[in-house]
């Protein structure tokens, strides 16, 4: 099993910065990721994805977000993060971190971003 714990979502304005993170593990231990992904889900919509990060640092964002979203990870390739700058309201949802492991995909429990007009 491996779990994915985010956090750094809140409220914000528009024009405002966030930075989300997705630590990973599995059983307890550090989990290291091959591919890690930012899906979003806005209220009434579908989920979408939003960036996605390979071990190997290739990098690849939803038109919606290039130049505004940055994805990254610790050193330790255990721990992902989504810098968020230029925050627009249409960026309001629920934000989820996923992995692939052994042909099985895993979750994180999301977290709310909501940026105000």
């Amino acid at each position: 099993q491996v779990q994915l714990v985010e956090s750094g979502g809140g409220l914000v304005q528009a024009g405002g910065s966030l930075n989300l993170s997705c630590v990973a593990s599995r059983n307890h231990f550090t989990f290291r990721f091959n591919v890690m992904g930012w899906y979003r889900q806005a209220p009434g919509k579908e989920r979408e994805l939003v960036a996605t990060l390979d071990g190997g640092g290739l990098t690849n964002y939803t038109d919606s977000v290039k130049g505004r979203f940055t994805i990254s990870s610790g050193d330790a390739k255990n721990t992902v993060y989504l810098q968020m700058n230029s925050l627009k309201p249409d960026d309001t949802g629920v934000y989820y971190c996923r992995t692939m492991y052994y042909g099985r995909a895993y979750w994180g429990q999301g977290i709310q971003v909501t940026v105000s007009s």
